[in-house]
């Protein structure tokens, strides 16, 4: 009996220890993309843990305060770096880029709106707080590993100064040989290779944003008069409506195109018979697969904005934007922006005359996940509220429609136009329809209820056309950017569709020196411009002398 109460301590004992040790390897070693993440990544010897074994034993015991300093640095360091790591993964298959410290903590209220609008009720709650847990469970448990291997070592001090002799020489043999592991290098500095690329980027992130703000502060249009803006649209309704998710994938992929091309024949059959015309190209958006508001504020400025500290910055400036022009030149201006559930302030800088949100455009029916209405309601709203009364000034508005937002879950079906009416035919539709826990278990089916949901919004765009008695409405149809990489793939790129409609074969004739492609769908070898560039031409296009300049080149 003695012998086992002093065993199973021992046992006890070494369990934690090995449990830190892989604790701390896997830290050191995990990779930031998730198709990386593979048992042979994890199999290497990591540079960092030899190191700092090594410091920990040449200090003397008389160095026992700055022993522990460097113990706790360690930990506290490489937590931080395992949760980096952590979001990249998280970042780089959702938006197809890296987490980046010093702007995205800022999106962490949207991703709970988000999650919340998406997965109500106790799945919200769980996904959250598992998150959350995860991320803490990193913090806590990452620097109680690496202290305990660092007094596991000194308290075996020769036999521990043994080891890491051989793990060093193990290592310069391995880097020196090249010996891989599956694809990765037996000898691993990852972490501090890691550690260095975040401190390195700084610098660039911040001479990034000076050149913004310098931009920002210098806009020509700022002084063209009004009377000389916009005027080849004069008594024209103009509306530009983004789509969201709508990237480039839903029509170059086979896998996604078919409920899309379909929509988009059969809008240009109908409206076609309308005398409805269209040109339509590709814009590289400056975002991917979330943060909307970065490629509405670029399309709209005429500024590449493709993170939050620029758009922060650029929300305060007196910068022209699309509306702000229509408004300075006579038009009534709008937006819809359905997804707000309270007020936007930054609605001031677009100078939109007024703002409908998911308060204040009539809505009675129920929500469909994170869309609080379906598209179709959207536009009739809008029809019904700016576009039917008589006696008013023409009107420029943004529409967003968000019934393609992620997670694609719950897409509604078209209704007919004259039942739309306060959205209460859609009362009972969510339940009938697939839920996120029906979808997202399975990838080919996320896929294809992203292609439906697209196949949705444009059917509703086209639906709402057709149905309209306006002669002098022009619509900007656009993606905001493509959809995550789970739809997407890997390295898909930012392009989105753009198409320009109107019954005015004037107007769209002034867009013909763009040379963009005739119809409702571009082909693959149709123009492609940064989102950017957007403005400018339209302004030059659109104005006295209509388009005399040279269109951007290409960015394919």
């Amino acid at each position: 009996m003695p012998t086992v109460q002093r065993r199973t301590p021992t046992v006890l004992s070494g369990a934690l220890t090995l449990l830190a040790l892989v604790v701390v390897v896997v830290a050191l070693v995990v990779p930031d993309r998730l198709e990386d993440v593979t048992p042979t990544a994890f199999l290497r010897l990591p540079v960092e843990l030899v190191v700092l074994l090594g410091l920990v034993l040449a200090l003397p015991d008389r160095a026992r305060p700055l022993r522990r300093l460097l113990v706790a640095g360690a930990g506290i360091i490489l937590a931080l770096l395992t949760v980096l790591r952590a979001l990249d993964i998280g970042f780089v298959e959702a938006l197809n880029r890296p987490f980046d410290p010093l702007i995205d903590w800022r999106y962490g209220p949207d991703l709970v709106e988000t999650v919340r609008g998406s997965a109500p009720g106790a799945l919200g709650v769980l996904l959250l707080g598992g998150a959350v847990l995860t991320l803490l469970g990193i913090v806590a448990l990452v620097p109680l590993a690496v202290r305990r291997l660092a007094r596991v070592a000194r308290r075996h001090r020769p036999a521990a100064a043994r080891l890491v002799a051989v793990l060093a020489s193990a290592w310069v043999a391995a880097s020196l040989l090249g010996v891989q592991v599956g694809s990765h290098p037996l000898a691993s500095d990852d972490a501090a290779s890691y550690a260095f690329d975040q401190v390195a980027r700084v610098p660039s992130e911040l001479r990034d944003q000076r050149a913004f703000v310098r931009a920002a502060a210098s806009d020509p249009e700022r002084d063209t008069p009004a009377g000389e803006l916009l005027t080849g649209l004069r008594g024209k309704d103009v509306l530009l409506v983004f789509v969201e998710s709508y990237g480039r994938v839903a029509l170059d992929d086979p896998g996604l195109s078919g409920p899309v091309t379909d929509a988009l024949a059969d809008g240009a059959r109908d409206l076609g018979r309308q005398g409805w015309s269209a040109r339509s190209a590709w814009l590289t958006s400056p975002t991917f697969g979330a943060l909307s508001w970065l490629a509405h504020s670029t399309l709209q400025s005429g500024l590449w904005v493709d993170s939050q500290r620029r758009y922060d910055h650029l929300v305060t400036t007196r910068r022209e934007t699309l509306s702000s022009l229509f408004g300075r030149a006579g038009w009534r201006t709008a937006a819809a922006v359905p997804a707000n559930t309270r007020d936007w302030p930054e609605g001031a800088f677009y100078g939109f005359d007024h703002v409908y949100d998911s308060r204040n455009l009539g809505y009675a029916g129920p929500r469909f996940g994170y869309p609080t209405m379906p598209d179709q309601f959207i536009l009739d709203a809008f029809r019904r509220l700016e576009l039917a009364p008589r006696d008013r000034a023409p009107v420029m508005a943004e529409i967003d429609l968000i019934s393609s937002h992620a997670p694609w879950s719950r897409t509604p079906h078209l209704v007919p136009q004259d039942a739309i009416g306060d959205g209460s035919v859609f009362e009972g539709m969510p339940e009938t329809l697939p839920s996120e826990s029906d979808i997202w278990p399975d990838a080919d089916r996320v896929r294809a209820a992203y292609a439906d949901s697209i196949g949705y919004s444009l059917r509703s765009v086209s639906a709402f056309l057709s149905a309209s008695a306006d002669d002098d409405l022009v619509v900007v149809l656009v993606g905001d950017h493509q959809p995550a990489t789970i739809v997407s793939g890997d390295d898909a790129g930012h392009d989105v569709p753009v198409t320009v409609l109107s019954r005015d074969q004037g107007v769209v004739d002034r867009i013909t020196p763009w040379g963009w492609d005739l119809g409702l769908r571009p082909t693959a070898d149709a123009p492609v411009w940064r989102m950017d560039a957007f403005r400018d031409e339209f302004l030059a296009a659109f104005g006295p002398e209509g388009d005399t300049g040279t269109p951007p080149a290409s960015t394919r």
